[in-house]
């Protein structure tokens, strides 16, 4: 008998790798001691969440002794609302990493179909579709980490079920337009589905001071009702802060939609994370008060670190990727390490493949202003 190999487990889990988070605030207070931490790693709404739905989380709170109500009827006809979409083509998920999760199970046939995306790409889908039995091709970037759309139509056959596109792309924060999204979704076979990630769309489509005032500029969901083999994946994590409570959901074929609802775990959207998403999608002041300070804060994070010397690249998301100062004698994983150490976490992207780039998230003004001047007296110093 062969004792090294786990007899208990599926192959696939056997050789499953762990998705890798960013570091937490406690972990790294807990290991250098720092009494102040700024978290710049996870993407997370630098305004924190939404009063209202706090509120909401509070009075929900005396009724956590029962299940929630199935299918959470509410909050799905809230977001087909917003959308103006049917509520029977809102599949809600815990996270929208519990829909591409569903999305693989239902669609792609183990040792028969396959899933074609980006890489780099979101980690999920290689480690869902590598769970799955599935088998996934990826497509290089251009190296300004634009996409490549016949690098990856080559890779499409008969038998690829799902097209993962994540607009704006993580983690360079490159956006394409919909004119293009359009043009690959009319080129892809009749049985192929493209899914398009838009976990980051809202901090693109901001304009002018408006909500979606660019929206149709960057995402099909205005041509949503028109296309019929368009998935669209949004998620509470983002700019309605609600990271901690997962909540997401998927804009999908109605009928698609009903196997995804019929297959989920039962009550995977708990209470509190619906009646937060239910408050927040009313609190259009938060809304508009986190795109923008997440507008003005990309803005000085890319020109401060393009004045410092750093390659940074054009980003629409609440993110900015960048290296080191050509010539630096810090590297990437050096320039972690010494911000870590003064209470400053950024996200290395060895996870990715790219461990020569750090990923920034937009943090409050203060924030912001503080990691740029801790990164100035690094780069001085050395």
């Amino acid at each position: 008998m062969d004792m090294g190999r786990n007899l208990f487990v599926r192959r696939e889990v056997e050789t499953a790798k762990a998705y890798s988070p960013g570091l937490s605030v406690d972990e790294i207070r807990d290991l250098y001691g720092l009494e102040r931490i700024i978290k710049l790693a996870s993407n997370e709404n630098p305004l924190g969440a939404s009063p209202m739905a706090r509120r909401a989380v509070e009075r929900a709170a005396g009724s956590i002794f029962r299940y929630a109500q199935s299918g959470s009827p509410r909050l799905a006809e809230a977001i087909a609302a917003m959308h103006r979409v049917k509520p029977e083509c809102v599949a809600l998920g815990n996270g929208s990493d519990e829909v591409i999760d569903l999305l693989i199970r239902c669609r792609a046939e183990p040792g028969r179909h396959n899933i074609v995306t980006f890489k780099p790409c979101y980690s999920l889908y290689a480690l869902q579709a590598g769970f799955c039995g599935v088998e996934l091709r990826t497509a290089p970037l251009r190296k300004d980490f634009s996409f490549d759309w016949e690098a990856l139509l080559t890779l499409v056959d008969g038998m690829t079920s799902l097209v993962f596109v994540t607009t704006p792309d993580n983690p360079s924060g490159y956006c394409p337009p919909a004119r293009e999204l359009e043009a690959l979704a009319g080129r892809l076979p009749a049985e192929t589905l493209l899914v398009l990630d838009e976990a980051y769309m809202d901090f693109a489509a901001y304009a002018d001071g408006a909500v979606d005032g660019a929206l149709a500029d960057y995402s099909l969901l205005p041509r949503f009702n028109e296309l019929n083999n368009v998935i669209i994946l949004r998620t509470f994590s983002k700019s309605y802060g609600l990271a901690g409570l997962r909540l997401g959901y998927g804009l999908m074929p109605a009928a698609l939609a009903g196997y995804l609802r019929r297959v989920r775990l039962p009550f995977s959207v708990n209470t509190l994370a619906e009646a937060a998403g239910l408050a927040v999608l009313r609190d259009r002041d938060f809304h508009l008060a986190s795109l923008r300070e997440v507008e003005r804060g990309r803005a000085l994070l890319s020109r401060e670190l393009t004045g410092l010397g750093c390659p940074v690249y054009p980003s629409l998301s609440n993110f900015i990727m960048f290296s080191p100062p050509p010539g630096a004698s810090l590297s990437a994983a050096g320039l972690f390490d010494a911000l870590l150490r003064r209470g400053v976490i950024l996200r290395r992207l060895d996870s990715y493949g790219l461990p020569e780039f750090l990923r920034v998230s937009v943090g409050k003004e203060e924030e912001n202003i503080l990691f740029l001047e801790h990164l100035q007296e690094l780069l001085a110093a050395v």
